[in-house]
């Protein structure tokens, strides 16, 4: 039911970004159009734009609503704000251009597109001031039959919303399949949803397109849920499933405030009150939300009316959707921000983002030159922040609960959640190898850590595999000698049969596995069975091997993996590339290490206050 609430605020939540550019590729500088710089003061009430998003609803708490009111956090800080809807970003950067207001609220991703204009001149040039939440719901990338995994895109038309919310989720997809936007071809909807030139539409109705970028409401319209596969009952496409959600790829999207730089400069104190208040709410709505949910909470349940009220009942229907869209998102905290801004090897940090977003910006033609942001000049450590918030240690902890990934994985290499695998790469080794060099394989190790760390709700299994040839070689001889085969033909073209006259297929392995564990061959002096196992347990010290090497490999640049997300999986024979080589180069293929980066269930997951 939760889910279903956040999945009606999708809606809402993907408006603003229809106001960022409505032609595709179309340069930000040309919407926003001729623009005179105005001075920025610091005047009484300051105007602090917001967006129909979650992580604005803890500044409507610091405030008590759309203009401060006695008691709250941000009049405690001495703040006088007048909050105003941004939901239209070019007007948004045309205000912060004019200095009607210094600040800028979206994500990351729009703050690049608009990088040229608001970096054009020294006094606006962007300081960003604070990260507010990753955004963790809402937006699905649904496929066809044709797309089993991410690397299927190639060649595929894709379809998602001009210059919309998806176009930096699309880019971190095709980077970590290997992907290029030249390797695909883009068909450009005109709107995000509800018409017949939205996604969804298009894809329901052109067969030839295989993969749309839809907001939740439409992903249930399409595929009937996020765990199903469409049956093309109650108007839903045959075969369409979710293969990328937002609920697994969750550090693609960064919310954040904006200063501009002569502001931020002459009231740097102004913007550390607002900075720390924000997440002096953060903090509070967590404990008011974990309250509502353990049992109620009438603060809380004021709270949703506030943010109903304010986002609009066509935006936000009920409280209960509020609520929805409050959980559609994760906040990062006084922790996040420090791990954000400081560490220099967070491979989601304000570093890193940056470089993202204005190659983004620049290769896709909103933007002709880079325009680089300030990083925040706020003390983290300073008595603003320690001696006023509570909750100001990183306590990562692990991520998932291991018992049930391992569970979770144990079903998928059954063969009952193959449909999880977001994608699958793999790296060759030779006969009788047991060590794996970083300097080798460095290449699929960095692919393997951006998975993780894109993917902050998806894991890893690890998955090593075994040759064939001399279990199929012993099974065979083994089943000559007890006389429970009989071979005929000729050298190179034997074909070996039961006593009934059934036939011995040695590429179907399922089922050459199936008679060597019921015992079909025990007896021999070769006993298949126990070359089964020792191919078992030598691919499980392999997988163990490989996720050692990438641990160190990690270590090595300063980056720290959760055990909990990655998982050695021993498959031995069970799924051959060539089911029955024929030399040795053919049974080099099955010598293998496979990463499978999978989905899991909701429930595999820990509970955390604060997401970094």
């Amino acid at each position: 039911m939760k889910r279903l609430n956040c999945c009606l605020l999708a809606v809402a939540v993907s408006l603003f970004m229809m106001c960022v550019p409505c032609l595709a590729e179309q340069r930000f500088a040309d919407l926003v159009g001729p623009v005179k710089v105005g001075e920025a003061k610091a005047v009484q009430p300051l105007t602090m734009p917001f967006i129909t998003w979650g992580g604005d609803i803890p500044t409507f708490y610091a405030n008590g609503g759309l203009e401060t009111r006695a008691g709250t956090i941000f009049a405690k800080q001495g703040l006088n704000l007048k909050l105003v809807n941004g939901d239209n970003f070019v007007q948004q950067v045309k205000n912060y251009m004019e200095g009607r207001t210094p600040f800028l609220r979206g994500t990351f991703d729009m703050i690049g597109m608009a990088s040229e204009v608001i970096g054009s001149d020294p006094r606006t040039k962007p300081v960003v001031v604070f990260q507010m939440t990753w955004s963790t719901g809402g937006d699905n990338m649904v496929v066809k039959q044709d797309i089993k995994t991410i690397t299927d895109l190639k060649g595929k038309k894709v379809v998602l919303q001009k210059g919309g919310p998806h176009v930096g989720m699309l880019d971190d997809i095709l980077k970590l399949a290997k992907l290029t936007w030249d390797d695909i071809t883009v068909v450009w909807a005109e709107d995000l949803s509800g018409t017949p030139k939205s996604p969804a539409e298009m894809f329901r109705k052109d067969p030839s397109i295989s993969a749309c970028f839809v907001i939740t409401p439409d992903m249930v319209g399409l595929t009937g849920g996020l765990d199903k596969i469409g049956t093309s009952a109650e108007g839903n496409v045959k075969g369409a499933r979710v293969l990328v959600s937002t609920a697994q790829l969750t550090r693609s999207i960064a919310d954040v405030y904006v200063c501009r730089k002569d502001f931020c400069d002459a009231n740097r104190a102004l913007v550390e009150k607002f900075a720390a208040g924000y997440l002096k709410a953060c903090e509070e709505v967590i404990e008011l939300k974990k309250a509502y949910e353990a049992g109620g909470s009438p603060k809380y349940k004021e709270l949703l009316l506030l943010a109903q009220g304010i986002f609009g009942k066509d935006a936000v229907p009920t409280p209960d959707d509020a609520h929805g869209l409050l959980c559609d998102c994760s906040f990062v905290g006084h922790p996040g921000n420090v791990a954000f801004f400081t560490d220099k090897s967070n491979p989601n940090g304000f570093e890193a983002l940056q470089a993202k977003v204005l190659e983004l910006a620049t290769s896709r033609g909103y933007a002709k030159v880079r325009q680089g942001f300030f990083p925040s000049m706020l003390e983290w450590n300073s008595p603003a922040f320690i001696g006023y918030l509570t909750k100001i240690q990183a306590v990562k902890g692990e991520r998932f609960r291991a018992e049930a990934v391992a569970e979770e994985i144990e079903k998928m290499n059954l063969g009952v959640l193959d449909e999880r695998t977001i994608l699958s790469f793999s790296i060759q080794f030779e006969p009788n190898q047991d060590t794996f060099s970083e300097v080798q394989y460095g290449s699929e190790y960095r692919r393997v850590i951006d998975s993780l760390s894109k993917f902050g709700n998806a894991v890893i299994a690890v998955r090593g595999h075994s040759d064939v040839t001399k279990v199929l070689k012993e099974c065979i001889e083994a089943g000559v000698a007890k006389g429970v085969l009989k071979q005929t033909g000729t050298t190179g073209n034997y074909r070996y049969f039961f006593s009934d006259g059934r036939q011995l297929d040695p590429t179907a392995t399922a089922e050459v596995m199936r008679l060597i564990t019921e015992g079909a061959f025990d007896g021999a002096s070769a006993n298949p069975r126990d070359t089964m196992q020792s191919a078992l347990n030598l691919s499980k010290k392999r997988s163990e091997a490989v996720l050692d090497s990438i641990i160190r490999f990690a270590k090595g640049q300063g980056i720290e993996i959760d055990k909990t997300q990655v998982q050695p999986v021993g498959i031995g024979i069970r799924e051959p590339v060539i089911p029955k080589p024929r030399n040795i180069d053919e049974a080099k293929q099955n010598m293998r290490v496979e990463f499978r980066l999978i989905r899991v269930a909701a429930e595999a997951s820990k509970p955390r206050d604060f997401d970094f």
